[in-house]
């Protein structure tokens, strides 16, 4: 019998704002934080966001960076395409696209779309 492919949680955010724009490290992490909380809170209904969140102590996050804005964008319009649950977070007031989180998923049944980013350094 298969076991079950484990609930995990992707978060994207964008290198450049570090590298480039020489955001503060607690800065991008609060992105992170911001995209993760509001995708929790609109997807709470969800059996796989409920079965996430019994299990408080064992949660899973990818967390991956995206070179730049276009390369962010153009991911969140992709998770769109393919109806993937997600937050794309946007700094306000400035409106800047920082963060995209998905809401908790079967690993197996998104991963597909995150092969092309490497973990956050």
């Amino acid at each position: 019998m298969r076991m079950a492919s484990p609930i995990v949680q992707y978060i994207v955010l964008r290198k450049d704002l570090a590298e480039t724009l020489k955001w503060p490290t607690g800065a991008l992490i609060a992105q992170a934080c911001h995209a993760c909380t509001a995708v929790i809170h609109q997807f709470r209904e969800e059996p796989t966001t409920q079965q996430y969140l019994a299990d408080v102590d064992r949660m899973h996050k990818v967390v991956l960076e995206a070179k730049d804005e276009e390369s962010l964008v153009s991911l969140a319009e992709k998770l769109k395409s393919e109806n993937v649950d997600h937050k794309l977070w946007m700094e306000q007031p400035e409106n800047i696209p920082t963060c995209i989180a998905t809401r908790p998923y079967q690993k197996d049944l998104i991963q597909i779309h995150f092969k092309k980013f490497k973990l956050m350094k």
